[in-house]
């Protein structure tokens, strides 16, 4: 089970829908540029920084976003070119 799921870590505020996806777009749309902090101060609509926290910890579970080595933020859910890609069976290695 995800520590965002555990209630024993003391999550005060769970996020609503509305935000979970403000926060999804605006690291669409900045893909890499930002920082955990920097991109909280950066959103549109305030928020707890453990409400976002809770947020960037659901995406990452979900396998939605990455952090780089500096630490920044990235969009690597791409669905649509995924299944394109999964055509092309060159690309992929075959075991066995």
């Amino acid at each position: 089970m995800p520590v965002l799921l555990h209630k024993k870590k003391g999550i005060l505020r769970y996020p609503r829908l509305d935000t979970v996806l403000m926060v999804e777009k605006a690291i669409r749309e900045h893909d890499g540029e930002f920082k955990k902090r920097a991109l909280w101060e950066f959103l549109p609509k305030k928020m707890m920084y453990q409400t976002f926290c809770v947020v960037i910890g659901y995406l990452l579970y979900s396998r939605k976003i990455s952090v780089d080595a500096e630490g920044k933020i990235g969009w690597i859910y791409y669905p649509k070119e995924a299944k394109e890609l999964a055509k092309h069976e060159h690309l992929f290695l075959k075991l066995g």
